[in-house]
């Protein structure tokens, strides 16, 4: 993890197979998958070029909802997202907030500690997974 609370873990695979390895993970996990997006896609109906980039959104009420009842304005930042991107070198990456940031950032890190905890060591094994 970084100052800006974001943690970027390189993939052996391209863009594509890494979201695609990662949804596979998420519902394996039970958790539910909310909206897949190809920002490239975009790019291209757009007129614009983008080197791959997607984007998979994904969460569990169960373990959300309680983290919102306590400080609603986290909403912002919940469900988890992780994004596989491409960079100039052909290298790509699996980039996702941690959660013991975004729970610092609205007041609630102490309060959620285990939660957090186990909301990063899940984002950690999902995204180790997907880029093996």
């Amino acid at each position: 993890m970084n100052d800006n609370g974001l943690t970027t873990t390189p993939s052996a695979r391209g863009v594509k197979d890494s979201i695609d390895r990662l949804e596979s993970e998420v519902r394996s996990k039970g958790m539910t998958v909310f909206a897949r997006i190809d920002h490239a896609a975009g790019a291209t109906e757009a007129g614009m070029s983008l080197r791959p980039t997607q984007l998979l959104i994904f969460g569990s009420a169960k373990a959300g909802t309680p983290l919102m009842q306590a400080e609603q304005t986290i909403g912002i930042d919940l469900p988890l997202k992780v994004l596989a991107y491409e960079d100039a070198d052909g290298k790509v990456w699996l980039s996702y907030n941690e959660p013991r940031w975004l729970a610092a950032r609205h007041g609630v890190a102490e309060q959620f500690a285990d939660v957090t905890q186990r909301m990063a060591a899940l984002l950690a094994a999902v995204s180790k997974a997907a880029g093996e």
